[in-house]
């Protein structure tokens, strides 16, 4: 194993540890470990199979974005997504979901650019979801201004979740402006041009020097920008982005129904299914910041948060967080390393390795 990914792991279990500590350190350790010990965990295979026929649904989806530049089968399309899922659950930076598309280059032949635009797809769907689901959140729950838990270097409170929804919409509203400009075949032609003629605007640079950089830099982009394209070919199948919408509504029921079984099995947390949607879309945008692999800590600190709303004590919602967070993870991490074995990818390559440039973009189902 190579040192870098040896310290990138011990980093992790450092981060995670730390992160885990903020948590729960006003939990008194005993109370926690009693609780802990009182849980019926019978109730985690239920939770567990429908929190993996979520990302059945996340493969079937990925399939249909992904229609428009490579047909793939359910397993071939299901094993990169569950590899690139695992990897962020154990290591840091997030770099699952730049494992997919290096994955699908290396054993399906889809240029790097063209599943990194497909995973950017993806992306949104959940965004405008998540957004959708905390207005809703914010609308009809009533938040206490006072609610207040501090988590390292951040305060967790009601102007903390808008603000990182505000932060959220406005990437969200950049990156799908993008995708729209470089899908429209007239706007992806007009930026190619000024990629290419940009070059000759260094007047102060030799015509050799010019064309060498049309050569080996602009050209190299244009063909990049041609290949993301592709995998944004979505955005001109109406049908699609509408059966895509519909999946990920299906996809975030599922992860709370999942977060709610396992509630039952969870003594004093007598709590609605609609409540428990809530409390984990609030977890979702507190795991937005910054956080350590697999979101240990603030995952726990975004639950205890957003189960104080509802009355739950520290003690049940810090146990309660910390089993359910195990329960989702856990099955994600066997099912990846087996998809790894399975498929003969060495995650490790595939988190520090590169993808190979392609010379030539995908050959296009349609034009775009």
């Amino acid at each position: 194993m190579k040192k870098n990914v040896i310290l990138s792991l011990l980093f992790g279990i450092i981060i995670s540890a730390a992160a885990l500590y903020f948590a729960v350190r006003n939990v008194p350790f005993a109370e926690l470990l009693a609780y802990l010990s009182s849980i019926n965990y019978w109730w985690i295979l239920p939770s567990a199979v429908i929190g993996l026929l979520s990302f059945a649904l996340r493969t079937y989806r990925w399939q249909i974005i992904l229609s428009s530049a490579k047909s793939l089968s359910f397993w071939t399309a299901f094993h990169p997504l569950m590899i690139g899922f695992m990897m962020n659950c154990i290591l840091p930076g997030r770099v699952g979901e730049m494992a997919r598309p290096v994955i699908l280059h290396k054993n399906e032949n889809v240029p790097f650019s063209v599943g990194l635009a497909t995973v950017a797809v993806e992306r949104v769907f959940d965004l405008i979801l998540l957004i959708t689901l905390l207005a809703c959140v914010l609308t009809f729950v009533p938040i206490d201004p006072n609610l207040n838990m501090t988590f390292g270097d951040h305060n967790l409170n009601r102007n903390t979740l808008m603000a990182i929804s505000s932060g959220i919409v406005k990437i969200s509203l950049v990156l799908l402006t993008g995708i729209i400009l470089i899908s429209i075949q007239k706007t992806r032609q007009l930026i190619c041009q000024l990629i290419l003629k940009f070059p000759t605007f260094l007047f102060f640079l030799s015509q050799a020097a010019i064309n060498t950089l049309q050569q080996k830099l602009a050209m190299p982009f244009v063909r990049q920008i041609d290949n993301f394209a592709s995998g944004f070919a979505l955005i001109k199948q109406p049908k699609s982005i509408i059966l895509c919408l519909l999946i990920s509504t299906a996809i975030w029921v599922l992860s709370a129904l999942s977060y709610y079984i396992m509630a039952l099995g969870c003594p004093g947390l007598n709590l609605s299914f609609l409540e428990i949607f809530a409390m984990m879309i609030i977890i979702c945008f507190f795991i937005a910041l910054p956080s350590a692999p697999g979101f240990w800590g603030l995952w726990e600190a975004g639950g205890i948060f957003a189960l104080a709303i509802f009355g739950v004590t520290h003690e049940i919602a810090a146990g309660y967080t910390l089993a359910n967070h195990a329960i989702q993870l856990f099955p994600v991490i066997i099912v990846g390393l087996a998809s790894a074995m399975i498929t003969s990818v060495n995650i490790w390559q595939v988190s520090y390795g590169e993808a190979e440039p392609q010379r030539q973009p995908v050959p296009h189902k349609s034009d775009i």
